[in-house]
């Protein structure tokens, strides 16, 4: 076991690698970017910015250095100037990027003629001395992710990411867990009642849950249990946010103090709601099938044959090893929870990473989004080896070499 940790634990860190590295191209090379609204505000009289104010903030964002060495200085501080050994300096003339690109308009292919990068202008080249004195994170690998760009500009990274982080593992622990406590007895009774009237209303449930999505689920609880029942006079849930700022009054429960215990209950229903409604619907029907296949073999007629009791041989023989593949869907639903919560966390303007992580992208905000995405990377490759050990855990017959 400690040889099989030691490997993966290698692999996990080439797998975090390469996968940083190409979120980070994807990202920086998208279209659109911080400059994108400097670029139409230059060609509008009305603002007199000059081609040094953009490779001013170019040189702020560091995008006007190359991909390679940006993504270096993100991933490991480094390179902060030219290398010194022994008192002498080494590549300081080395180019590294350009602080203002030569613009050309290019005839494309379906006769539009649009402006392009073409090089670098003159004696705008950016060279490995140009990096003494700015100013630079210590690198993802020692903990540090940078400043903020747009979400809470020039304050750490880690202070953005980790004041939402809880308000999602709120979220995503408790659905999961209700997810789990109905979807595997779902799953068990509609396998052992097979063809049944209950099997039929649980099938035709999760079919109908598994093909929405998860907005619809959404939009529908906040026009029902908000609008509708808030028109009716009846209790109603709260639409949007994890707690109020003033206190309010509902029917029945009379005065709900703004972030009580109360409060943050009702706010945390609709959304706790929708995603435990769309995991059950599909987990139960995995381990229906799942337990279909384990009741077949011939292990579990032997018990039977035994005179084991239904319920034993249910619990003790069939369960146990139908559970098996389902371990690998619970794991894997921890890193995918993240963007099963980026549309829930959206819906109710929920204060969580799931939201954090489309406001980043609406604002260009590269440092938070790359945060949210290495934390899902490593979330990926920890699940992948927690299902591997929970395997032995579940099944005594494998055993990690």
């Amino acid at each position: 076991m400690f040889n099989y940790l030691i490997r993966r634990s290698a692999q996990m860190l080439v797998v975090l690698f390469f996968s940083a590295a190409a979120s980070y191209a994807l990202l920086n090379l998208a279209p659109g970017g911080p400059l994108a609204g400097l670029a139409q505000a230059q060609q509008n009289s009305r603002f007199r910015i000059t081609a040094e104010d953009i490779a001013r903030i170019r040189a702020y964002f560091e995008l006007d250095l190359n991909l390679p060495i940006r993504f270096s200085r993100w991933l490991l501080g480094q390179p902060r100037g030219p290398i010194t050994i022994g008192g002498q300096t080494f590549f300081a003339d080395l180019i590294i990027g350009c602080r203002q690109p030569r613009l050309v308009e290019a005839l494309m292919s379906d006769g539009s003629t649009q402006t392009i990068q073409a090089g670098c202008k003159p004696g705008q080249d950016v060279t490995l001395a140009d990096l003494v004195g700015r100013r630079t994170s210590n690198g993802v690998v020692f903990g540090d992710f940078g400043n903020s760009w747009g979400m809470l500009r020039d304050r750490p990274v880690s202070l953005v990411v980790f004041s939402r982080l809880p308000r999602t593992l709120q979220l995503m622990s408790i659905s999961i867990t209700i997810s789990i406590l109905i979807g595997v007895p779902l799953g068990v009774f509609s396998a052992v009642k097979q063809y049944s009237k209950f099997d039929y209303f649980v099938t035709s449930l999760s079919f109908f849950g598994t093909s929405m999505p998860t907005f619809f689920f959404g939009l529908l609880m906040i026009l029902v249990f908000s609008i509708f029942f808030k028109s009716w006079g009846w209790v109603y849930l709260p639409p949007a946010n994890a707690e109020s700022i003033k206190d309010y009054t509902m029917p029945i429960l009379g005065t709900v103090d703004a972030n009580s215990n109360l409060d943050k209950f009702l706010h945390l229903l609709m959304p706790v709601s929708v995603l435990a409604m769309v995991n059950v619907a599909g987990w139960s029907r995995f381990v229906r099938g799942s337990m279909l296949e384990v009741l077949r073999q011939d292990y579990v007629r032997t018990a039977r044959a035994k005179g084991l009791l239904e319920r034993a041989v249910i619990a003790k023989h069939a369960l146990r090893n139908a559970l098996i593949p389902f371990v690998t869907l619970v794991v894997f639903s921890i890193p995918a929870a993240f963007g099963g919560a980026i549309v829930t966390e959206t819906i109710f303007n929920w204060p969580g990473m799931g939201r954090l992580y489309f406001d980043a992208l609406g604002r260009y905000d590269y440092p938070v989004a790359m945060a949210l995405l290495l934390i899902t990377a490593v979330l990926t490759v920890i699940a992948t080896l927690l299902s591997d050990v929970l395997y032995t855990v579940v099944d005594p017959r494998i055993r990690l070499s």
